[in-house]
């Protein structure tokens, strides 16, 4: 496995390049990116030199397609969607994800219908480029009331719509948070197989009751109470080498610095796989 950041948990980052900087000098080896963005800005050759200059690879990108709401909207993104996987291709990446919420305004039935369509026609584009679409189940019990019907939120339900969706490139987006705010269990990830992940986020929880968490009140890797050693140690026993990126969603801004944020990352990523028994690549 190799370790990553995303821009939640590193504070106010001036830009793209200088958080490349950041994670290469705080011992990081991918972030997630715009890649679409590092493009435009530093063309292909440029943004692959800087990312090579570091030593750091793109993890993944985000879905730049709105598929929860009308179809008019949808359609529209599907241009992005092209160029950012063209991007992303460009620069070595093979993983794009998006998120699920738990609750939804729109009726389920129609809903799903219409969403397990749309995302078989993101999968095909991304396909294309050579990308896998990891979708990420979301766990915090106060989001599955945020709207005004319940939809998916556990690991089986997303396996079994992605099933349904039915294109190879489809996957889990393998989130500690959510997971530990499903009650899922190390077992449970042992019963997976590697090629069904396609990327993984690390964070922790304060100690309260997992069903109190909430979604935008993380902490660092190895600052709370989820078994994160037993997490890392599921993933390497199915034989997961993918990456391990961190992500932070805190309710204000944080007040320490980028450098700082980012070297007390790292620390609490080299407790968690120190505690595993995992040496990490490259390590």
């Amino acid at each position: 496995m190799r370790i990553g950041l995303t821009r939640a948990g590193v504070g106010a980052v001036e830009s793209d390049e200088r958080y490349i900087e950041l994670a290469s000098e705080g011992g990081f080896q991918a972030v997630d990116v715009d890649a679409k963005g590092l493009v435009e800005r530093l063309g292909a050759e440029g943004a692959a030199r800087k990312l090579e200059r570091h030593g750091v690879s793109v993890g993944s990108i985000g879905l730049p397609v709105e598929w929860r709401a009308g179809e008019e909207e949808f359609r529209a993104g599907l241009t992005d969607l092209t160029e950012a996987a063209a991007a992303a291709r460009a620069l070595g990446c093979t993983r794009c994800c998006t998120y699920i919420l738990p609750s939804t305004d729109w009726k389920p039935a129609p809903f799903m219908a219409a969403a397990t369509r749309r995302l078989r026609i993101c999968a095909g584009i991304l396909g294309a480029y050579g990308l896998s679409l990891g979708l990420e189940f979301v766990g915090p019990h106060h989001l599955r009331t945020a709207w005004k019907y319940p939809f998916i939120w556990t690991m089986d339900e997303t396996l079994d719509w992605i099933e349904a969706i039915g294109e190879p490139n489809v996957g889990l987006l393998l989130d500690s948070y959510h997971w530990y705010t499903n009650g899922h269990t190390v077992a449970d990830i042992e019963r997976l197989r590697p090629h069904q992940i396609v990327h993984v986020h690390l964070n922790d929880a304060p100690n309260v009751p997992a069903e109190s968490a909430l979604d935008n009140d993380r902490l660092h890797p190895g600052e709370g109470v989820i078994d994160l050693a037993g997490f890392v140690r599921g993933l390497h026993r199915i034989g997961y080498d993918g990456i391990v990126a961190q992500e932070v969603l805190t309710p204000s801004a944080p007040e320490e610095t980028p450098e700082r944020l980012v070297r007390r990352s790292k620390a609490g990523f080299d407790r968690v796989f120190a505690a595993a028994g995992i040496r990490l690549a490259g390590g």
